[in-house]
C-alpha cells in the first residue's frame, strides 16, 4: 500500500495541472520582424499569468531590473505590486554590479510592503555576476530563460524561455535561490555559508508528462561549481556531455561565444564542438552581431572554417522609433542535439558564465520539444536577418550601449 501511494504521488506531480501543460515554451520577438511563432506564447502574457496566480510566494533571481514608463515591463511590475498587496511574499535578488546601473525600480520595489530586494555582490565572492533570469511561483512553478527583467527583453529582443509546472523541478531551483538569498544578505557570513554547501555527486533528473510533448526527462543545470549542490548538474559538464553524445546534428543559438576568457583559452565547449565536427556531426550556430571585435571574431572565424561547422550572424534591424541601446539583438541561449534533447539556459558561452557567475539552465530529453525548438532555430537561420560568417571580411564593431 505504501509503494502504491508513492507511485500515485509521483504520477500526480508529473501530470498537467488545472488543464495547463506542465511544460510551455515562451518567446519574445523583436517588434517589426517576422520571427514570431504564433503557437508559442509571448513572455509578457505568460509572466502576467504566472504572477497573477501567486497565492503565497514569488521568488525572483534576476540579473537586473530595467523599466521605462509606458513600456512593456509596466504591467508586469503592476502585477508584482498587486501580488504583494494581496499578501504574497515577494523576494528579488539582483546583481550588485548591474544594480549600480539600474537602481531605481529595485529600490521602489524594496520600499513596498511584502517586497524585499537583496543586492547580490557575487563578484566579491566568486568573481562573477548573478546572470540568471528566473522566478518561482508558490514553490511549484518555474520560469527560466534568456529574458532579463527588462522592458526591452519583452519587446525588442529575440528570446526563448520555459515555464514548467512541476514542484520537484521547482525545488531544485528553490534550493539555489535560498543559498543566493543567504549569500546576498547584508552582513552575511559568506565563509560559513559556503562551508555549508557540500556538493553531491548524484545527478538530479526528473520525469514529467506533457500533454503536448509526452514523456520528458528533465535535468536541471546550474553554474558555478562553487555554489551548486549537485556537481553532475553543472552546466559545463552537461553541455560537454550533450555535445560529445551528438551523432548527427547540433543547433546552437546564442548572444555571444568566446573561447578566450581573460587572456586564457577556454577549451571545454570549443574543443567539444570541434570533436563533434571531426566525427561528422553537422553543427549550426547563430550568434548575435555583438561579437564583431578582436580577438573574439577571429576565434569564431576559425570555428566556422572547420568542415561540418556553419555559423551565421544575426542582425536585427533597428525599430522604426529609432535606436534603442542594449536591444534589437539575438539573445536566445539554447542548443539542440540530434533533434532529441535540448539545453536552454541563461549563460552565454564563455568561461566566466560557467566558472565564476551564477547561471541556470535546464535540459529536456524529448524529440517533440527538441524538434519544435529546432523549427524556431531554422526560422531565424533561414531568415533575412542571418548571414554566413565571411572569413575574408573585416567586421566593424557594433555600438550596443545607450
Amino acid at each position: 500500500m505504501k509503494m502504491l501511494s508513492v507511485l500515485i504521488i509521483s504520477f500526480l506531480l508529473s501530470f498537467p495541472v488545472n488543464g495547463k501543460d506542465v511544460i510551455e515554451l515562451v518567446e519574445s520577438i523583436p517588434v517589426e520582424t517576422n520571427l514570431d511563432n504564433p503557437d508559442i506564447r509571448n513572455t509578457t502574457d505568460v509572466w502576467l499569468e504566472m504572477i497573477g496566480s501567486a497565492k503565497k510566494s514569488l521568488d525572483f533571481g534576476q540579473f537586473y531590473i530595467s523599466h521605462k514608463e509606458g513600456e512593456a515591463l509596466e504591467p508586469v511590475l503592476s502585477a508584482v505590486y498587486d501580488a504583494a498587496d494581496r499578501g504574497v511574499s515577494v523576494r528579488f535578488i539582483v546583481d550588485g554590479n548591474m544594480y549600480k546601473t539600474y537602481p531605481e525600480t529595485a529600490d521602489q520595489l524594496n520600499e513596498h510592503e511584502n517586497i524585499t530586494v537583496h543586492v547580490y555582490n557575487l563578484s566579491h565572492i566568486t568573481g562573477g555576476v548573478l546572470h540568471a533570469k528566473y522566478f518561482i511561483v508558490d514553490d511549484k512553478e518555474l520560469f527560466i530563460g534568456s529574458q532579463n527583467f527588462d522592458w526591452r527583453a519583452l519587446k525588442h529582443i529575440n528570446e526563448l524561455g520555459l515555464r514548467i509546472a512541476d514542484k520537484r523541478v521547482a525545488d531544485y531551483y528553490k534550493q539555489i535561490f535560498r543559498l543566493d538569498w543567504q549569500l546576498s544578505a547584508k552582513n552575511a557570513d559568506t565563509a560559513k555559508i559556503l562551508q555549508s554547501v557540500k556538493p553531491s555527486n548524484e545527478l538530479q533528473s526528473y520525469q514529467v508528462k506533457s500533454k503536448t510533448y509526452g514523456k520528458i526527462t528533465v535535468i536541471p543545470t546550474a553554474s558555478n561549481p562553487k555554489i551548486i549542490y549537485h556537481l553532475p548538474n553543472w552546466d559545463e559538464t552537461q553541455l560537454v556531455r550533450m555535445i560529445d553524445s551528438a551523432q548527427e546534428s547540433i543547433q546552437i543559438q546564442l548572444l555571444s561565444y568566446s573561447p578566450l576568457s581573460r587572456r586564457e583559452l577556454y577549451e571545454a565547449l570549443d574543443f567539444a564542438l570541434r570533436r563533434a565536427a571531426a566525427r561528422g556531426v553537422k553543427v549550426q550556430m547563430i550568434l548575435s552581431d555583438w561579437n564583431f571585435y578582436s580577438p573574439r571574431i577571429e576565434y569564431i572565424k576559425s570555428l566556422h572554417a572547420i568542415p561540418n561547422i556553419d555559423i551565421k550572424f544575426s542582425t536585427i534591424p533597428e525599430a522604426s522609433e529609432g535606436y534603442i541601446g542594449f536591444a534589437r539583438v539575438e539573445h536566445c541561449k539554447f542548443m539542440v542535439v540530434d533533434l532529441k534533447s535540448v539545453w536552454l539556459g541563461t549563460s552565454n558561452w564563455s568561461k566566466s558564465y560557467f566558472h565564476q557567475g551564477r547561471n541556470l539552465g535546464i535540459i529536456l530529453e524529448n524529440e517533440k520539444i527538441s524538434q519544435r525548438i529546432t523549427e524556431k532555430f531554422l526560422k531565424s537561420w533561414n531568415s533575412d536577418y542571418c548571414h554566413n560568417v565571411d572569413l575574408g571580411k573585416s567586421y566593424e564593431r557594433k555600438m550596443t550601449g545607450e
